[in-house]
């Protein structure tokens, strides 16, 4: 196969990419297209056994916030090693950290089908083998992303970013009608045990591709994450950056953290129609993720940004008013193009604000402040949920993300396309 050669660089010939190109330009690069096609399978499998954990919760337990809690758990330990992963990655070989992110998150999660299957698991087992999970992908994430430079030209990076969440939207749109359907015929188990298989395909492309990568000058831990610290910290574009993720994602969390209570209390549903809710969330997610760049470039971040946020709030208020499927599908659509917008808008503008030399601490800081919000959202929806009742919470959140939406465009503006943009 020609893959052994296409694979030797991060940057394989292919034809010089113009600013604004086609949003599947990427695809010309071999590196790119093997990574994200094992990439997609990889968020396949972490999608059913996403699906699958959540219904499991709402079988063992009725507590709503131990249901959100199982949200929380795959964000919680971004926001508590994100940053430590993010030097790891700026110290280490990229490729070597997401190769050890991949095998530890297989072993976890195969250890979590056996136990399912043997009967054994508790909603404290659980949440501890999902916050086992996350510890994984807080490690494989800020060097995955970092490693995007690698496999394509800086002009198709956008493009890049935009399809990598495509493939985590594709996954999200089969995932759960799958899992579901897995679930329905035999159990949980065999969701996870798929899940478990799912990351060879990721393991044994990166341990095929060799990127040529500068010399790394490490340094001790400590001071290297000071370093990224110091950076955001001290840039302005940079920190309202920061200030609008952990805006968003503390808003947002409501949707998905409480769905599952919605399904299986309000519309008696089963875990096939959990599975359609979130198929039509990661449907609608798909076609944003194809239409945000060219939205950016029409309309600017700031507008693009509220536009998926008023989607957010918009979806958990119809959520919170539906007692039938055909009542709460909608607000799935309006739910997964508002999370891809405003994610994917997020994530490039740290990204074109970063050196190289810290990317990877500058993406996990982001990363632990967007899904540090997201964690504390979910808990929060999840508390006031208890307290009160779904409706009430899902209402709370879509205010919230309404009232911090005008203050947030008054005194936090997205930066300007040029201010603050690293030229390299």
């Amino acid at each position: 196969m020609a893959d052994s050669e296409d694979n030797r660089d991060s940057a394989p010939a292919a034809p010089a990419a113009r600013p604004g190109g086609s949003a599947f330009a990427p695809f010309r690069y071999p590196a790119f297209r093997a990574i994200w096609i094992a990439n997609l399978a990889s968020n396949l499998g972490a999608t059913i056994q996403s699906v699958a954990a959540a219904w499991l919760m709402t079988e063992l337990t009725t507590s709503h916030r131990l249901i959100a809690l199982v949200q929380a758990s795959s964000t919680i330990p971004v926001m508590l090693f994100g940053v430590i992963a993010g030097a790891i990655a700026d110290n280490y070989d990229r490729r070597i950290v997401m190769l050890a992110a991949q095998t530890g998150m297989l072993v976890v999660s195969a250890a979590l089908a056996l136990l399912t299957w043997l009967d054994m698991i508790t909603p404290a087992l659980l949440l501890a083998f999902t916050l086992s999970v996350g510890i994984g992908t807080a490690l494989n994430s800020p060097a995955w992303q970092a490693s995007v430079r690698l496999q394509v030209g800086r002009a198709d990076l956008p493009q890049a970013i935009a399809l990598n969440t495509i493939a985590f939207n594709l996954a999200r749109s089969v995932g759960p009608a799958l899992g579901g359907l897995l679930i329905s015929i035999w159990n949980v188990a065999l969701a996870f045990a798929v899940n478990a298989t799912s990351y060879i395909a990721m393991i044994v492309v990166l341990a095929r591709w060799r990127p040529e990568t500068p010399t790394i000058e490490r340094k001790p831990m400590l001071p290297a994450i000071a370093i990224g610290i110091r950076f955001c910290a001290a840039s302005s574009p940079l920190r309202r950056v920061l200030a609008r993720g952990l805006i968003f994602g503390f808003g947002a969390a409501g949707y998905l953290a409480l769905m599952p209570a919605v399904v299986r209390d309000r519309l008696h549903g089963g875990e096939v129609d959990f599975g359609i809710i979130l198929a039509a969330f990661g449907m609608s997610s798909i076609v944003m993720a194809l239409a945000v760049s060219a939205a950016r470039r029409r309309w600017g971040v700031e507008n693009v940004l509220t536009a998926a946020t008023l989607a957010s709030a918009l979806a958990q208020a119809i959520l919170a008013g539906a007692d039938t499927m055909a009542q709460a599908l909608p607000s799935a659509v309006f739910a997964g193009a508002g999370w891809v917008a405003a994610l994917t808008s997020l994530n490039v503008a740290m990204q074109v604000r970063s050196p190289d030399a810290i990317l990877g601490r500058c993406l996990s800081i982001y990363q632990a402040v967007t899904y540090g919000g997201m964690a504390l959202g979910s808990w929060m929806w999840g508390a006031m949920a208890d307290w009160r009742d779904v409706a009430f919470s899902l209402l709370g959140a879509a205010v919230f993300l309404l009232a911090l939406l005008v203050v947030a465009r008054l005194a936090l503006p997205m930066p300007k396309p040029h201010e603050g943009r690293i030229e390299t």
